[in-house]
C-alpha cells in the first residue's frame, strides 16, 4: 500500500537510506525491503519533503516512522488536490471500507494543520479544520492523546526565492497518521548537556542515523574501533545493541576528566548499559588473537581525517623511520606509561578498517563510516574504497564547506573472508591509494579543507588571497 512520508526538512541525502535499512528491521521478505518503491507527488521536487513509499503493512510502516530521526510521520491518505474542492472529491471518493473504522462512536480524533514554505495562521488553521464537516466523525475530539490523528498538510507555489525546493503548484494533503519519529531523543542526547566531550564527539542526530543504518536492535554486538568519547555507542545502546569501543589514545578510554567524567559516564547519564568493554588499541595492529573471526554484528565509526584530529598509529615517528629500535617498557613504567604514537594516513587507516570489518563481522553484517570527499570533484563515487567482502548499499553526502563534504558509506559484508580475499583487497588498497587524490595520500586533508578557495582568490579579495597562516593543531585527548 501507498503511505505518504513527510520527512524533516534536512539532511536530505540521508532521508531514503535510512528508511530504506530500517525497512529490513521490520520486514521479514527480501525482496520487500531491498528495493523499496518511491514516488513523488504531483508537482514536487524530488528535495521535496513529501515522498510515497509503498510498504507492504501498516505495522511495517508505523514501526520504520516510530524508530525514524528524519521521518515526521508516514500517513494513510485519504486525499489529495491543488484546492480544499479537489481535496473534498477525493476524499469523498475514497473507500468506506477504509474510512469508517477510525470514524465510529467511542473513537477519539485530532485534527492537525501543517504545512511546508509557508506560515498558516491560527485563526486559518481553524477555518480549515472546520471545513471538514463532510467527513462523518462520530467519535469525540481529544487534543492531548486522542486515538486516531488526522493531519492536513498544504504546500504552496511559493517560487524558489526562499531557498526550499520549488513547487510548481498548490498541492494539499489529508490523512491519518500511521506513525511518527520520537523527536525528543534529540534535545535529550543534544551533546551540549553530554556529560563526557571531545573535539571530535558525533552530533547525536548523525549518530541515531548511523546506528540505524547500522541496524543496531537488542542482541546485537557493536564495535567502534575509534570510540572517543563513545558519542556512536551511545546511540547504539539506546536502540538496546551490545556496545564495545577501542581508542589508541590510552588516556580517553581509561581517565577521561576523572571519575565522573569518561566514556563511562556517558552511558550511565542516560541509564543505559555499559559497553561490555573500551580498548586500548590500535586499528593498525589490531588485538584479536590469530584466527578469530565473525564476533561483531555491526561497526560503526567515523575515522581520523586529519582536519580536527590527526589519525595515529603505534610505534612513533622515530620507530616508523626506522631510526630507533624497538623496545620494551620497564615493568615498574608500564601502569603509566602513553605509548608513542605516529602519523596514520586516511588512506592506510581505511584500508585496515575494511581489513578489520571483513574479518570480524558476522555474515551480513553491517560497515558504517564516514570518509571525506572533495566536492570539485565530478567522480566522486570512484574514490569511494572497496574490498571483495563487502557490498556499498547507500551513501548519504553531508556538506561540510564549499570545497569539502563527508559521505556516509553502508556496506554489507557478503562473503566469508579468506587468505585469498586478504589478497585481492590488498591489490586493490595498492591500486586505490596509486591512483587516489594527493590529499588523501598524504593525509594533508587539513590543508585542503582550509586553503583559499582558487575562484574566490581569483575576484582579487585581498583577504581571501593571503597565504594563510600556520596555525598549531593540538594533539586530541
Amino acid at each position: 500500500m501507498w503511505y505518504l512520508c513527510m520527512f524533516f526538512h534536512r539532511l536530505l541525502d540521508y532521508r531514503k537510506a535510512e528508511v530504506e535499512s530500517l525497512a529490513q528491521l521490520f520486514l521479514d521478505d527480501k525482496d520487500k525491503w531491498s528495493s523499496l518503491e518511491w514516488r513523488i507527488p504531483l508537482h514536487h521536487h524530488p528535495d521535496s519533503p513529501f515522498h510515497y513509499v509503498n510498504l507492504p503493512s501498516e505495522d511495517a510502516a508505523r514501526n520504520i516512522a516510530n524508530r525514524s530521526i528524519l521521518v515526521k510521520g508516514i500517513y494513510e491518505i485519504w486525499g489529495e488536490g491543488g484546492s480544499y474542492e479537489e481535496l473534498e472529491e477525493s476524499i469523498r471518493s475514497y473507500p468506506d471500507e477504509r474510512k469508517l473504522p477510525y470514524l465510529e462512536p467511542g473513537t477519539t480524533f485530532k485534527i492537525t494543520v501543517d504545512s511546508f514554505g509557508k506560515v498558516i495562521s491560527f485563526q486559518d488553521q481553524n477555518d480549515r479544520i472546520k471545513g471538514f464537516t463532510y467527513i462523518p466523525f462520530k467519535g469525540q475530539v481529544n487534543l492531548k492523546n486522542p486515538d486516531h490523528k488526522f493531519w492536513v498538510m498544504e504546500t504552496d507555489d511559493y517560487g524558489s526565492s526562499n531557498g526550499l525546493p520549488p513547487v510548481e503548484g498548490r498541492r494539499i494533503f489529508f490523512g491519518r497518521e500511521v506513525g511518527g519519529a520520537d523527536r525528543s531523543l534529540l534535545p535529550t542526547y543534544q551533546l551540549k548537556s553530554r556529560n563526557y566531550l571531545g573535539p571530535t564527539a558525533m552530533d547525536a542526530e548523525i549518530a541515531f542515523l548511523m546506528a540505524n543504518q547500522a541496524l543496531a536492535t537488542p542482541g546485537k554486538l557493536v564495535y567502534d574501533p575509534f570510540v572517543g568519547t563513545g558519542s556512536i555507542l551511545v546511540a547504539a545502546a539506546h536502540f538496546g545493541a551490545m556496545t564495545m569501543g577501542a581508542d589508541i589514545d590510552i588516556r580517553v578510554v581509561r581517565d577521561g576528566r576523572g571519575p565522573d567524567c569518561n566514556v563511562w559516564s556517558n552511558f550511565k547519564q542516560y541509564g543505559l548499559p555499559m559497553p561490555v568493554g573500551l580498548l586500548r588499541a590500535d586499528n593498525n595492529l589490531p588485538p584479536w588473537r590469530s584466527g578469530l573471526k565473525e564476533v561483531f554484528d555491526a561497526i560503526i565509526c567515523d575515522p581520523p581525517y586529519g582536519v580536527r584530529a590527526g589519525g595515529r598509529k603505534s610505534g612513533g615517528r622515530k620507530l616508523l623511520k626506522g631510526t630507533v629500535d624497538p623496545y620494551t617498557v620497564p615493568d615498574d613504567k608500564r601502569t603509566d606509561h602513553i605509548p608513542s604514537t605516529g602519523a596514520y594516513s586516511l588512506v592506510e587507516c581505511v584500508h585496515d578498517l575494511l581489513d578489520l570489518a571483513a574479518r570480524m563481522l558476522i555474515m551480513g553484517g553491517r560497515l558504517v563510516f564516514f570518509y571525506p570527499v572533495l566536492r570539485e570533484d565530478d567522480n566522486v563515487e570512484n574514490h569511494f574504497p572497496e574490498h571483495p567482502c563487502f557490498k556499498l548499499i547507500a551513501t548519504s553526502e553531508q556538506i561540510l564547506s564549499s570545497r569539502y563534504s563527508r559521505v556516509l558509506l553502508t556496506m554489507v559484508k557478503i562473503s566469508p573472508y579468506t587468505e585469498e580475499i586478504a589478497e585481492a583487497a590488498r591489490i586493490k588498497h595498492i591500486d586505490f591509494r596509486e591512483n587516489h587524490l594527493k590529499w588523501l595520500e598524504d593525509g594533508n586533508l587539513h590543508s585542503a579543507v582550509f586553503s583559499p578557495d582558487p575562484q574566490l582568490t581569483a575576484t582579487g579579495d585581498s583577504k581571501l588571497g593571503k597565504e594563510p597562516k600556520p596555525k598549531y593543531r593540538g594533539k586530541y585527548v
